[in-house]
C-alpha cells in the first residue's frame, strides 16, 4: 500500500525560509557586485581624467603648483604605482567610507606628496589594498600627481595595533606610509593593521 505524506506546517515553513535565504542572497550578492562595478568605474574614469590633466600641464609647460596647495575633501590627490604587485590606482582626499569603496585615501592631517613630512594613504583589505600581502622591502613606489611624480622605496613593513597612530606621525624625512587591516583573509572587522613604510628617493619631477 502507497503512502502519501501530507506537506505539513513544518515543510511550508521549511520552504518558505528557503526561498527567503535565496532572495537575501541573490540581494547581497547584487549589492556586492554594485559596489565593486562602482569603485571600478570610478576608478577608469579617475584615471582617465588624471591623465589628460597631465597631459594638459605637459603642454601648457605650467610650472609646478605650491608646496602648500590643499586638496578639497574627496577630491582626487593623484594616482598609486606599486608596480611589483600590480597597483595602479586613483587617490582621493579623505578616509570616509565613500571614499574607501571607490579609491584609496590620503589620510587628513598626514603631509601631501608635494609637500614635506610623512604621507599617510589607507586602503580596504579585501579590494585595493590586498596586493599589499606580496610587498617586499626595495619595491619601489610612485606617486603622479599634477605637482610632480614621487618615487619612494620600501624600507620595512610592520603589523601593529589599531590604536597605534604613531606610525603616521612626521618622521622628519619625506616618506610615504600605507595603512591596512591585518591580517589579510581574516572574516569581519580586523583586529590589526598592516603597515609599509617606504622613503622617498626622488623628488618631485
Amino acid at each position: 500500500m502507497r503512502v502519501v505524506l501530507s506537506s505539513g506546517p513544518a515543510t511550508r515553513t521549511r520552504e518558505v525560509a528557503q526561498r527567503a535565504l535565496t532572495v537575501v542572497g541573490t540581494l547581497s550578492l547584487g549589492y556586492c557586485l554594485t559596489i565593486f562595478l562602482g569603485a571600478k568605474f570610478y576608478q577608469s574614469s579617475e584615471a582617465r581624467e588624471f591623465a589628460k590633466e597631465l597631459r594638459q600641464q605637459a603642454q601648457k609647460k605650467s610650472a609646478a603648483l605650491s608646496s602648500i596647495s590643499l586638496v578639497p575633501k574627496h577630491g582626487v590627490v593623484g594616482s598609486l604605482q606599486i608596480p611589483r604587485i600590480g597597483i595602479s590606482l586613483m587617490v582621493v582626499e579623505g578616509v570616509d567610507d565613500s571614499d574607501l569603496k571607490r579609491a584609496v585615501g590620503h589620510i587628513p592631517g598626514t603631509a601631501l606628496p608635494w609637500g614635506s613630512g610623512n604621507v599617510g594613504l589607507a586602503g580596504h583589505r579585501d579590494t585595493f589594498f590586498r596586493p599589499l600581502r606580496s610587498i617586499q622591502r626595495g619595491d619601489s613606489i610612485s606617486m603622479s600627481t599634477l605637482q610632480g611624480k614621487y618615487l619612494y622605496r620600501v624600507v620595512s613593513t610592520n603589523v601593529v595595533g589599531p590604536d597605534d597612530t604613531d606610525v603616521l606621525y612626521p618622521t622628519g624625512y619625506d616618506s610615504l606610509t600605507l595603512v591596512t587591516c591585518f591580517p589579510f583573509e581574516y572574516v569581519g572587522p580586523a583586529p590589526k593593521r598592516f603597515i609599509v613604510r617606504a622613503d622617498r628617493v626622488v623628488s618631485a619631477q
